[in-house]
């Protein structure tokens, strides 16, 4: 019986080539990228996907931004940003991203675009859906590859890519990408969040050598509307903790607001609606910062 390190040939399929080839368009499609930017939780219902998209129209003022919306099976970004239902259009040589509406450039790739309605689920070509977890796994990190490597990005100063929860989506990009330039983690202030995120991390740090800009802690705290006052959502100091065990900086805090749900609902971008909220100016800061340490 021969063993995997007795094939010496591909029975002419030539998958070496094959892979090449991706990975060069891969290369070629970031070309004009400056810095790839990986978006993670480990958990979710954190608010990193509205998070996403208001990091990037912060950062979009001062040049062209695009967002990968990374969550295969469940797309939001598309939505968020407004452009949930535009056709998207080929390019010379590929399909050309949706533009999101506003005086600033922000690109968007999302399964979003491709389902018929808000509630069409994600199914893959197969004989049958049961008992496909390894090839469905499969599928979507194919899909993630081709929403870089099939789109004409252009140039870009900055390239989000909007995880899924869990701490195996990081590794499924560090596969499809040649070089991640950093990666932002959200968590809550919740020690159950917390828990997850730091796993998250390690993997990150320890595994894949990625470079951690920092944590964001997100509804950090609840903005009185009437005066201003900021009142605590969960115990304090444990973000902090977490920051200094795993030896990574805190970029930020951004309290709760719920008019930032109702942005993202709409398709508008928090950060332009309302700049003077408490929550843009910390989302500002953020990208202030991310910009210094890039």
């Amino acid at each position: 019986m021969q063993t995997y390190h007795d094939i010496t040939h591909d029975g002419g399929s030539d998958i070496i080539g094959q892979v090449n080839d991706l990975a060069n368009r891969t290369r070629s499609r970031l070309e004009g990228v400056d810095h790839v930017i990986a978006v993670m939780s480990g958990k979710g219902g954190v608010g990193k996907s509205s998070l996403t998209v208001n990091l990037a129209a912060a950062l979009a003022e001062a040049g062209p931004v695009g967002i990968i919306d990374g969550d295969i099976n469940g797309p939001s970004v598309g939505r968020m940003a407004g452009v949930r239902g535009r056709p998207l259009q080929r390019g010379a040589l590929s399909i050309l991203p949706a533009l999101a509406s506003g005086p600033s450039v922000i690109k968007v790739m999302s399964m979003d675009l491709f389902l018929e309605g808000e509630t069409s689920p994600v199914l893959w070509d197969a004989p049958t859906q049961r008992d496909g977890y390894a090839w469905r796994g499969l599928m979507e990190a194919g899909a993630l590859r081709e929403f870089i490597s099939d789109t004409e990005w252009g140039k870009l100063n900055y390239l989000l890519v909007d995880l899924p929860p869990g701490s195996d989506k990081l590794p499924n990009l560090a596969d499809v990408l040649p070089a991640i330039s950093g990666a932002i983690v959200v968590t809550l202030p919740s020690a159950v969040s917390l828990a997850v995120v730091g796993r998250s991390i390690q993997m990150a740090k320890e595994i894949l050598d990625t470079p951690i800009l920092g944590l964001v802690e997100n509804m950090s705290g609840y903005v009185c509307p009437e005066c201003g006052h900021l009142d605590e959502l969960f115990p304090t100091g444990e973000v902090e903790r977490l920051a200094s065990e795993v030896e990574v900086p805190i970029l930020g805090s951004v309290p709760f607001d719920p008019l930032i749900s109702t942005c993202a609902d709409q398709g508008r971008f928090y950060v332009r609606e309302y700049p003077d909220r408490p929550a843009a100016a910390s989302i500002r800061a953020i990208a202030d910062k991310m910009i210094t340490l890039l």
